[in-house]
């Protein structure tokens, strides 16, 4: 009997495992119980929530400098309670905002290099204070410069323009703690998941619950991530009976989910991360050490293949396409915390050719803004910038070959 076979180019992904030397060893992760991803990524630096007496912490590493972590590097610890979440700005790589269970958003501006052993730990830039309980997600803007949300256990978001230190606006209505929140491809919808079971979006400029349903039924925890530049959004979450979840969403019309699907019975919060090059979803569950990836294509999920360890995730983050090996067809590179490190897993389209693979590299998300905060606020909308990752190969290769030979006015001056 012949089965149909769907054809695509992304059939073959496959992930890989750093080797241990190229693995951030050592490191402190946070006991904290709050469902977070406890790291970040960007292409300069890693951010780790981090296990500190005395108060809360996280750690700014360079991805230079892998291996084993020295216990006396210098710490961003100016919270007085555990830090909950980290995020690093989109158009800065050296800026990162932290928030924590002291109520407080910190803004912080990172050293071009990282200090030595027991040197003087990291002072934050700027104090948000607007909060009346514990801080537990902080969320950068996709589009405007210097727009920050954060979301809090006195049930509301605020939305900060960081440069001027000031809260612009407050979402409220929420009967529980939320749990997470995704941007949409502009930036003008927040959607939201909350433990009072409800799903909703919110116009973020007019403080209005624009769309609202119920979701997951499940006392544990639910994620919600924007599918993209499309109308769609994905939830993870668990039903009554314990069953990991995943839903996809009309987010015009919230009226009971696109498509269900069941992964399995293990307790972990699954989380989602979405590629809108390659239109691939990644769940990631915690405690355990497997990552499952779906081509969304016609609001289904296809499934591509899953990467497996024994070795169980407590978090993860992926890299910004802009700073992955194009050159090896690496379309995707996750980092991942176990309990004392953070694993680099590299997702590769296996291809014979040397050359740039532009149906595997569409123009991605650069690090430009293409609006400012005043904009923002003022109501104006712009999609994000794009950039071209074969132009910056060339770039990057013209950089490494620059011949070093002396010019000819420098040969005539050394001649006596």
């Amino acid at each position: 009997m012949s089965r149909f076979v769907r054809s695509s180019k992304f059939r073959h992904v496959f992930g890989t495992a750093a080797k241990h030397d190229n693995c951030f060893d050592n490191v402190k992760i946070s006991a904290s119980a709050w469902d977070t991803n406890l790291v970040k990524v960007n292409p300069l630096f890693v951010s780790i929530n981090w296990n500190a007496g005395g108060g809360g912490a996280f750690a700014v590493i360079p991805h230079k400098n892998v291996g084993k972590i020295n216990d006396g590097i210098p710490l961003y610890r100016a919270h007085t309670a555990p830090v909950l979440d980290t995020d690093f700005a989109n158009f800065n790589d050296y800026v990162v905002a932290s928030c924590g269970e002291d109520s407080k958003v910190m803004i912080w501006s990172v050293p071009e290099e990282l200090g030595e052993p027991e040197s003087p730990d990291v002072e934050p830039v700027a104090k948000l204070n607007a909060h009346g309980r514990k801080v537990g997600h902080v969320l950068f803007h996709p589009v405007a410069d210097n727009v920050l949300a954060s979301s809090s256990a006195d049930l509301t978001i605020k939305l900060w323009d960081i440069e001027k230190g000031a809260g612009k606006q407050e979402l409220s209505g929420f009967l529980d703690f939320i749990q997470s929140m995704s941007w949409n491809w502009n930036g003008s919808l927040l959607a939201t998941t909350c433990r009072d079971k409800k799903l909703r979006i919110f116009d973020v400029r007019s403080n209005k619950v624009v769309q609202e349903a119920q979701s997951h039924q499940g006392v544990k925890g639910s994620r919600v991530a924007w599918l993209g530049d499309s109308e769609r959004i994905v939830t993870t979450g668990f039903s009554k009976m314990s069953d990991r979840q995943v839903y996809v969403w009309d987010s015009s019309k919230l009226e009971k989910p696109l498509k269900t699907m069941m992964l399995d019975t293990t307790s972990g919060i699954v989380m989602p991360f979405y590629d809108q090059d390659t239109k691939i979803l990644y769940l990631a569950g915690k405690s355990d050490g497997n990552i499952r990836y779906y081509e969304f294509e016609n609001d289904e999920l296809y499934s591509l293949s899953e990467y497996k360890s024994s070795e169980p995730q407590r978090g993860m983050a992926f890299m910004p396409k802009r700073a992955v090996n194009v050159n090896e067809c690496e379309i995707a590179r996750a980092y991942k915390v176990t309990s004392n490190c953070v694993e680099p897993i590299s997702f590769v389209v296996p291809r014979r050719s040397d050359a740039f693979q532009a149906d595997l590299f569409p123009p991605t998300l650069s690090g430009e803004p293409a609006l400012t905060a005043d904009e923002f606020f003022e109501g104006k909308n712009a999609n994000p910038k794009t950039i071209n990752l074969e132009d910056e190969v060339v770039v990057k290769d013209k950089k490494e070959f620059v011949s070093t030979a002396p010019k000819e006015e420098e040969k005539e001056e050394k001649v006596p």
